[in-house]
């Protein structure tokens, strides 16, 4: 395929078709991605037993202790991931304990030919992918649940256990299908490299691979326990006693009576200038790993978030378009006329759930902040540009690939790794994909119409998301696996059903989750199954290891928020919260907003003359339009390498996580990333080869445990930290947040 080149100086990778090609019977690493080189072995033992006792019996846990981990911190200021990582080394010596204790008889099964024991031999590396990949689904997320969220904390309304787990478990699984059918394309090519595995896959080679202790240094085994241990440590600091690190917005400080300033100062509520975090979930809880990211998409993302949030946020802003200061500069919540938050439940007919017109025109249009309409319209652009960027840079490719037979693809794209899982081992038949989608629309059919149709979404409806899912798998996975970015189908899949079935704040977000995270899912099956090719996992076990890890995870996301949310009190109300409390469930205000403006309210009141941002839609025309000087250029010129690495979906879509993600977590995390995969890659590159990987693994690892002795030690008794300055978890810009416009009222603000 043609993607992204590099000039060898930057940490991403040069793709040549040079590198593809073997010398006679012998192989070699022909990959043509430098960090796989560096990274992934081109050895295999076929011989290694993989679903072992041990490898159910760790799996299992580690996926419903991730899941539950990942769904407690979910409703937190900072929504750290807690990665599969975690659990990749806590089981490894727990694996190597069960080896050393369990007895090694076996035992055989009755009328077959089938016999287990519970300890086969020594703990192996296959046994330990496959317990992280178990581990993996448990760290993916249930997107679902911001739905039961939804509507236990912020509408108040109940509705049935087995919907929502039957939702919780049908968006989930619905995935397998579209991974079944693109996974020859998004697995098995080269260029497909999905560049977060390889945190993994350095990580199994430092605990598995036997290693001599250079001379005045560590293994990577032991520099990984040191990170984790001083990782572990630390976070009592911003976890507890000093919450106030994770975002210093020094502007504030200096100009403690300014409204302006704070606006531009502010990392949590303003444009960030100079703030910075001192936490490590500040840097990865909302972007992901920048030590994962390649250096040209962390400077794509950098570029785009400085378009937006310096140079368009202003001239909007301080131009008062769309009345802009009536309202805060960064905000996701939604307002009146009057700039006071808007009541929904003025619009709202209590019996049926749905828009009431006659309220809704006696009230206010609905009004969002300008940037948070600005986002909307940056959603409409990148998702069109995504379309065109993979269109016009890889659709040749792609196109040949779906013309040939599976063989020819195989001879034509098959580097070192494609070349030994084909001999060595059998692909996954393709019906096994399609029954796990059969019957997983047909349990999605039975939550939608079933239970008194509590998810408002009709039987149409459901199968025209699973059609959006579908016709995006491939383009937006392309995306991702070569540039650890994933654009959303969030917000078109919430236009398209806002229009066609406007009022419903239900229907709105189940379609929306059933469109969306159906595709996403697929991508994390696929991203999974590279894991697996590249540390050579027999497919079929991958596949059954998947199937049970997502069910379980479902299960587990489930049961912690349906807990959470009955046993907190106040939960997600930052008004009602004690201070120092962090249960203010920054990602389901945001879907709660969502829901009013595109399921209430719709886009047809919104985006339209009727409402008050119809020139937002010109957005997907310029997101279409986009990335088509870039290519034209890279024709022209096609010797600057540098210019295929201008890649305008991820420019647009930079500010697409925000108002979730702030400013302050930008910022961090571009510094952190430009200084490891720019400064190290280059003055120090063997350092960078052997730790990078490894210390955001344990960074990760040691705030995740941390984190929860945090919570059961203290903050579940009510004990959230020392009464002192630093215990606010904001950052003492409270200004920031205050209207600009002349006679708006806002508590706390000052009347201009």
């Amino acid at each position: 395929m043609t993607l992204y080149d590099h000039d060898g100086s930057v940490p991403q990778s040069e793709y040549s078709d040079r590198h593809l090609g073997i010398s006679g019977d012998e192989e070699v690493n022909d990959n043509p991605i430098e960090e796989v080189r560096l990274t992934v072995p081109i050895t295999d033992d076929p011989s290694l037993p993989v679903l072992t006792f041990r490898t159910w019996v760790l799996g299992i846990l580690s996926c419903g202790l991730l899941a539950f981990l990942n769904r407690f911190f979910g409703f937190r200021q900072n929504q750290l991931t807690v990665s599969s990582v975690s659990a990749q080394i806590l089981v490894l010596p727990i694996g190597k304990l069960m080896a050393a204790t369990l007895p090694t008889k076996k035992f055989k099964c009755p009328i077959t030919n089938w016999s287990f024991s519970f300890n086969p031999g020594p703990f192996n590396i296959k046994e330990h992918v496959l317990i992280t990949i178990f581990a993996s689904c448990g760290a993916s997320g249930v997107y679902a649940v911001h739905i039961i969220a939804m509507l236990r904390a912020f509408y108040k309304r109940s509705i049935h256990p087995v919907a929502a787990l039957l939702l919780a478990l049908t968006t989930q699984m619905l995935g397998y299908g579209w991974a079944g059918i693109f996974r020859r394309y998004l697995v098995d090519s080269p260029y497909m490299w999905w560049p977060a595995n390889l945190v993994q896959v350095s990580l199994f080679r430092a605990l598995h691979e036997k290693e001599k202790r250079p001379k005045g240094g560590l293994t990577r085994i032991q520099f990984f326990f040191v990170v984790f241990v001083s990782s572990f440590a630390y976070y009592i600091v911003p976890g507890y006693l000093f919450p106030s690190l994770t975002a210093l917005s020094f502007v504030c400080w200096i100009w403690k009576r300014s409204v302006t300033a704070q606006q531009i100062g502010s990392g949590l509520s303003g444009l960030g200038i100079g703030a910075i975090g001192i936490d490590w979930s500040t840097v990865s809880s909302f972007l992901g790993s920048p030590l994962a990211t390649p250096l040209f998409s962390i400077v794509n993302t950098l570029v785009g978030f400085a378009l937006v949030m310096y140079i368009l946020l202003p001239i909007f802003y301080w131009n008062n378009v769309y009345e802009a200061k009536r309202f805060p500069i960064f905000s996701a919540a939604t307002f009146d006329a009057q700039g006071h938050k808007y009541n929904v439940n003025r619009v709202l007919n209590k019996d049926t759930f749905d828009l009431n017109v006659e309220a809704y025109n006696g009230y206010s249009k609905l009004y969002l902040s300008v940037f948070f309409a600005f986002i909307y319209g940056l959603s409409f652009a990148t998702l069109t540009a995504s379309i065109s960027h993979v269109a016009l840079f890889d659709g040749k490719s792609i196109m040949e690939m779906w013309m040939k037979t599976k063989d020819a693809i195989g001879d034509k794209f098959a580097d070192v790794h494609t070349r030994m899982m084909k001999r060595n081992y059998d692909s996954v038949p393709g019906w096994w994909f399609h029954a796990v989608l059969v019957v997983s629309v047909a349990l999605a059919l039975y939550a939608c119409e079933g239970f008194g149709k509590v998810l408002q979404l009709p039987w149409w409806g459901l199968l025209l998301a699973c059609l959006i899912a579908l016709g995006f798998t491939l383009p937006i996975g392309i995306i991702n696996a070569t540039t650890n970015q994933q654009p959303g189908l969030n917000v078109i899949t919430e236009l398209i059903i806002g229009f066609l079935y406007p009022g419903k704040p239900v229907a709105n977000v189940v379609f929306k989750t059933y469109g969306y995270i159906s595709m996403a899912q697929a991508l994390a099956f696929l991203s999974d199954f590279k894991l697996g090719h590249y540390m050579k996992i027999p497919p079929k076990s991958m596949f059954i290891v998947q199937l049970v890890g997502t069910v379980v995870a479902s299960s587990v996301y489930f049961g912690t928020a349906w807990w959470l949310l009955g046993s907190i009190k106040d939960i997600c109300d930052t008004a009602a919260l004690p201070e120092g409390s962090p249960w203010t469930c920054p990602g389901d205000d945001v879907f709660y907003s969502a829901s009013i403006i595109w399921g209430v309210i719709g886009p047809g009141k919104m985006f339209t003359k009727e409402g008050i941002y119809p020139e937002m839609n010109w957005c997907f025309l310029i997101g279409f339009l986009a990335p088509v000087p870039v290519w034209l250029l890279s024709r022209k010129f096609p010797k600057k390498r540098w210019i295929k690495q201008i890649h305008m979906p991820i420019i647009i879509g930079a500010a697409s996580s925000m108002p979730t993600a702030k400013a302050v977590h930008f910022n961090t995390w571009g510094v952190v990333g430009i200084f490891f995969n720019y400064y190290i890659y280059r003055k120090y590159k063997a350092w960078w080869a052997r730790h990078t990987y490894i210390l955001s693994g344990a960074l990760d690892a040691g705030i995740a445990f941390m984190g929860v002795v945090i919570y059961f030690a203290l903050q579940n008794y009510d004990n959230f930290g020392p009464n002192w300055w630093g215990l606010d978890s904001g950052d003492h810009c409270l200004l920031a947040k205050c209207p600009t416009a002349p006679g708006v009222k806002s508590k706390g603000c000052p009347v201009q």
